[in-house]
This record gives C-alpha cells, sequence and structure tokens, in this order.
C-alpha cells in the first residue's frame, strides 16, 4: 500500500465535500476518479497533492512518498525551452543544468559573444564536480519516453505538445502516485492513443479525472466513486462499474421509497386528535424524532442537467454547398480543393490533428472566413447556434444570469416566458450561483453555462467545437440525447471518440498538407482507415493477413461528360422530388382527403412509393457519382 487515508473531511462552508470519506492507493493501480460537477474532485486531487489541508482525517503513507500532478491547463506564462521546463520537476538541482542549456542557446544565437563562453565554463565545471551530468540524462531520458525535442521552445508548441512536456515534468521525480486532471482535453486523436498506451505501461500508480468513455474503458483498472462526500472503491473497470453503481442506486431508491412511506404515516399518526395523543407511545415520538433527523440530513442525488434544444423553423433540403475551396495559413496548405454538400438534418463530425485547421474549416463554411480559392454558398432560412471551445461568448465582467440574459428578468423557453433563474436551475444554478460572478465558476460550470446561453437560441444549424471539455460524463451522455433528437444540422469538432461515435453520421477529417476525406460513421471508421494506411503493402503474391484488408478501395477512375453533367443537376433534381414527396404525403395526411370522393387512394399510394424509389435511386447515384 502506497497510501490510506481515513476520515477524511473536507467542507468549505456549504454541504461537505468529503464526509468522513476514506480510500487507498496501491502500486500499480490506476484508479478514475468518477463524480459529477462540484462534487469534489479536483479538491481531492489537491489535498493529495498537498495543496491543501483537509478539515480532519488519518493519513498513512510509505516514508518517502512522491506525488506528482499533471493539472488540467496549460499555465499561459511557462516560457522556455522543453528541456528547462522538464528539468524544473527536479527542483533546485536541476537549477544549474537548466542554465547550462540555456546558455547553450545564447551561444548559438550569439557565438561571437565570449562572457556566454565562460559562463558555459564556469558551469560546466560545476556540473563536473557535482554530477549534475546524471540529471541531464535522467532529462534526456523522460524526454525520449515521452518523444520530445528538448531543444524546442514551449510557446512554440502545440496544445497537445505542451500537455507532453507536464507530463515528462511530472514524471521525472519519478513519483509514486501520479494524479491526473482531465488529461486528454485539448489533445487530439492520436495523442490520445499515445497518452492511453504510455499511461498503460507505467508502473506508477494513477489516479484520474476524466470525462472521456473510452479513455476511462482503455486506461481504468479501478473505479473511485465521490457521490455526495462519500467515497466508494469499485473493483473493476469503467464499463462494469456503470452496470454494478447503477444496481446500487436502484436498491438505495427503493429504501428511500420505503421510508418515506413509514415516515409519512408517522407524521399522520403523531398528528392525531387529542384523545390519540393521550395515547401515544412515547418509544414511538422518539423513533419519529428520529426519522425526521434522518430525513432531513439525507443528502439526494445531485439532479441532473435538463438541455432542451428551442426550435426553429426548418432549414432549406441544401444547408452548405462548398465548391473546390482552399485556404493557406501563411504557406501552409489548411485545405485543398475541398468540396462537400451539407444537407438537412445531417449530423458531421470534423476530426483531425491539432493545428490541422478544423476550427477554420468550421469558420469558413459559417463564412465567418473568406476562402483563398473556390466558393461557398448557404441554403435558405439558416438560423445558427455556435459553442466555442474557448468560452469567448462568456463576459467574466457579467454574472452567470447575465451572461444567459443580458436585459430583464424573464427569457422565451421555445415560445413560453421563463425566469432567468428558474431556466439556470435547469443547468443545476442555484439562485445565489446565478447572481454571482462567472470569475468563480468552474471549467464544468462555465460549458454548461455556455449551453444554456446557446439552447435559448432557436437554431437550425448547430455548431459546436469541443463541447465536451470539462462536462461530467452525465451531462455528456444527456447532451448525446439531444443531439440524437435534434431535428436539424450539426456540425461537431471534438476528440472525444465516443462522443463522436454515438452522435454523428458522417465524418470529415483533415489528414494535413490540406487534405480532406470523408467517411460515413464516426471516429471508429477514421481509426480503422489510418490503421489500413499504416499497415505495410505486401509484395506481389503476398496476402495480408489483416482484417482491414476488406477495407481496400479500388482506384478512383475519371468522371465522363455524362455523368459529371449528372452530378451537377441530381441535387435539385433531389430537392425537386422531396418537395413533391412532402407535399402528397400532406395532402394524403389531412382528414379532408378521405372525405374527398374525387380522392385516388391506390393511384396516390403507388406515386408516393415511386417517388420514395427515385429518391433513393437518386441518392444512391449522387453518392457513386462523389465517390469516383
Amino acid at each position: 500500500m502506497l497510501l490510506s487515508y481515513r476520515n477524511l473531511t473536507v467542507s468549505f462552508g456549504g454541504p461537505k465535500l468529503l464526509d468522513d470519506a476514506g480510500f487507498t492507493i496501491a502500486k500499480r493501480e490506476r484508479i478514475c476518479l468518477l463524480g459529477r460537477n462540484g462534487e469534489g474532485k479536483s479538491t481531492l486531487l489537491r489535498i493529495l497533492n498537498g495543496e491543501i489541508e483537509p478539515d480532519s482525517g488519518e493519513i498513512e503513507a510509505i516514508p518517502g512518498l512522491r506525488v506528482g500532478k499533471l493539472d488540467q491547463e496549460v499555465p499561459a506564462t511557462l516560457e522556455g525551452t522543453v528541456f528547462e521546463i522538464v528539468a524544473q520537476g527536479l527542483g533546485k538541482a536541476a537549477k544549474t543544468i537548466a542554465q547550462y542549456h540555456h546558455l547553450l542557446h545564447e551561444i548559438g544565437e550569439h557565438p561571437e559573444d565570449e562572457s556566454i563562453g565562460e559562463q558555459l565554463d564556469e558551469l560546466q565545471h560545476q556540473l563536473d564536480q557535482t554530477g549534475g551530468w546524471d540529471i541531464e540524462n535522467k532529462v534526456e531520458n523522460i524526454l525520449q519516453r515521452v518523444e520530445l525535442d528538448g531543444d524546442q521552445e514551449f510557446t512554440s508548441l502545440s496544445g497537445g505538445n505542451k500537455r507532453r512536456v507536464l507530463l515528462a515534468r511530472a514524471l521525472i521525480a519519478e513519483p509514486h502516485i501520479l494524479l491526473l486532471d482531465e488529461p486528454t482535453n485539448h489533445l487530439d486523436i492520436p495523442g490520445i492513443h499515445w497518452l492511453e498506451e504510455f499511461l498503460c505501461k507505467t508502473d506508477i500508480a494513477l489516479l484520474f479525472v476524466s470525462h472521456d468513455r473510452a479513455f476511462i474503458q482503455r486506461v481504468a483498472n479501478k473505479t473511485l466513486d465521490l457521490d455526495r462526500g462519500q467515497l466508494t472503491r469499485w473493483e473493476c473497470d469503467y464499463s462494469t462499474y456503470l452496470m454494478r453503481k447503477a444496481e446500487l442506486l436502484a436498491g438505495e431508491a427503493k429504501q428511500q421509497a420505503v421510508f418515506d412511506k413509514k415516515l409519512a404515516e408517522e407524521e399522520v399518526w403523531i398528528r392525531k386528535g387529542i384523545q390519540a395523543r393521550r395515547t401515544r407511545n412515547e418509544g414511538r415520538v422518539r423513533a419519529l424524532k428520529k426519522m425526521r433527523k434522518e430525513r432531513a440530513e439525507r443528502r439526494n442525488i445531485q439532479g441532473k442537467t435538463k438541455l432542451d434544444l428551442s426550435d426553429a423553423q426548418q432549414s432549406g433540403r441544401k444547408v452548405i454547398t462548398v465548391n473546390e475551396i482552399s485556404y493557406a495559413w501563411g504557406e501552409q496548405a489548411l485545405i485543398d480543393n475541398f468540396s462537400t454538400t451539407i444537407w438537412r438534418g445531417d449530423k458531421i463530425g470534423i476530426i483531425g490533428l491539432n493545428g490541422s485547421g478544423k476550427t477554420t474549416l468550421l469558420n469558413l463554411l459559417l463564412k465567418k472566413l473568406e476562402p483563398n480559392n473556390g466558393s461557398i454558398m448557404h441554403g435558405t432560412k439558416l438560423e445558427v447556434a455556435y459553442f466555442d471551445q474557448h468560452r469567448d461568448q462568456l463576459d467574466d465582467k457579467l454574472s452567470v444570469a447575465e451572461n444567459v440574459h443580458p436585459a430583464g428578468e424573464m427569457v422565451n423557453v421555445n415560445g413560453k416566458p421563463r425566469h432567468i433563474l428558474s431556466y439556470l436551475q435547469d443547468f443545476l444554478f442555484t439562485p445565489h450561483t446565478s447572481r454571482s460572478p462567472i470569475t468563480k465558476l468552474s471549467g464544468g460550470e462555465r460549458a454548461r453555462l455556455l449551453l444554456a446561453k446557446l439552447f435559448l437560441q432557436p437554431a437550425n444549424v448547430l455548431v459546436l467545437d469541443e463541447p465536451t471539455n470539462d462536462l461530467d460524463i452525465e451531462t455528456v451522455e444527456l447532451l448525446e440525447e439531444r443531439l440524437l433528437e435534434y431535428s436539424g444540422t450539426l456540425l461537431l469538432v471534438s476528440h472525444d471518440r465516443s462522443f463522436l461515435d454515438n452522435v454523428v453520421t458522417s465524418t470529415i477529417a483533415l489528414e494535413g498538407k490540406g487534405a480532406i476525406e470523408e467517411y460515413v460513421g464516426g471516429c471508429e471508421e477514421w481509426l480503422k482507415r489510418e490503421e489500413l494506411k499504416n499497415t505495410p503493402k505486401k509484395g506481389k503474391g503476398q496476402v495480408t493477413n489483416s482484417p482491414l484488408s476488406a477495407l481496400e478501395e479500388p482506384p478512383k477512375r475519371g468522371l465522363n461528360n455524362k455523368e459529371r453533367e449528372a452530378l451537377k443537376t441530381l441535387p435539385s433534381k433531389i430537392e425537386n422530388l422531396e418537395i413533391d414527396l412532402e407535399k402528397l404525403s400532406s395532402l394524403m395526411a389531412s382528414t379532408d382527403y378521405y372525405q374527398d370522393p374525387q380522392s385516388d387512394l391506390t393511384g396516390d399510394a403507388k406515386k408516393v412509393e415511386a417517388l420514395e424509389i427515385e429518391i433513393l435511386k437518386s441518392y444512391e447515384q449522387l453518392e457513386r457519382l462523389e465517390t469516383n
């Protein structure tokens, strides 16, 4: 056993975040800490890291226990080379070697400066005397493990590689326990895959908080559940935990229902007339008082967020038409000759490496940016709601309520007036919190606040850029449900593999150097394609044993003149057919139709069937032409 806590209590004035709780961490355990936003997960990590002290509790740890931590956010002020920042994890012992590497960079830029050379000689002598070169070897070894170049400037790195640097800094001190707070935030899918593999191979004990269900399932071999101040340990993987927790909550609900019924019966008894009061049993009265106390102290499960999208008028059938667009940032081509058509009701995922241009593509599709070449046309009656990953739509100077609705106390929710405080309670904001500035909100609360603001806006095109970052799993799953029910068009940028696979029907993948591919399905299909690309090609006459070999496609051929003309005319043909089908279906759905003796039910039914068949054939033809 590395660490054990007993009778742990923490409170910041409200309900206890930890109420006489306890847990243990042993060697090689990979524990996922689960709980709703606001339950106290980050607080527990801070206690383990020595940042705050609990109100009470007993701790037992091995002598010299070392704890490392990877925080949720990358510090904005962090500067220096990768080597220097990683070396910081060794404290004062690494200061000399960090200075040495800094001067090496300096002399590379200013070789004529003799004073730098003199300083280097002095530091080299110090390192020779103190054995400082061992520290350099240590840093180089950890950099090799995390696949980083120590000479790179930290500020020049992508968000994902910055996270790797901070991970290396936490690992350099060889901790017994590593704490990770939302480690997959802002990582692209290959980066998440790398982190999964790395963590599964390490011998270090892990305690991590994450909303990424695929990541949890892959990495965790134990689960620690924080619920209403209590910590419950589950000796199983994530999927098994979900089943057992559901059974536990169902049993708890039954027990509470029996208790509440008994309490109600006793309250009726105690309120009987004078005669009943004279004959009442004092032991029964004492039992009732005890039941009242127990009910008052009960902590119910935190309510679920209520996510209801505001309805908007239906958009035109064709939402966005993209014709051979290109876009470059300086000399870097982000999008090269890309064409597509987005139809009403499409749910499209957009994926790619960090920096590949996903947000840029969104801005192009929304006409916030103009392409260097090509054209983008919007359909009719578009009403767009946009969720940005940086939460820039939120104003730190305003309160929670003012951010959602700056003027007045009433808001319009699907045509019905509601008080702003009542509406915000659907997103788990108390009246007190709703009046408070948003600077006090956690990352998860900020995400819920932006959803509250967004869902007030009637929209038939919903654009979500990394919406799941910082949300708890229950809210993510509820958001999934609402998006599946959503009848409008969805454009979704996300690195959450489970979320993508559960929501989208097709995927646009930015594959670097301007190349873009479209796939049917979600992230899983894209990963299969990527695996196929990376599979070594077999020589002539050799047979591959890869199960993905069946996915290989024949080379594409060009279109002839007739096919090119059909490709141009098919979308408008489909739209006209669907209009005819909608008119005929509406006519046959009216009561007047069946009362009119002139109505030809049999003939019209055949027309509906014929239209449906023709539409289906047209879509199939369009798909064939677009893939050639």
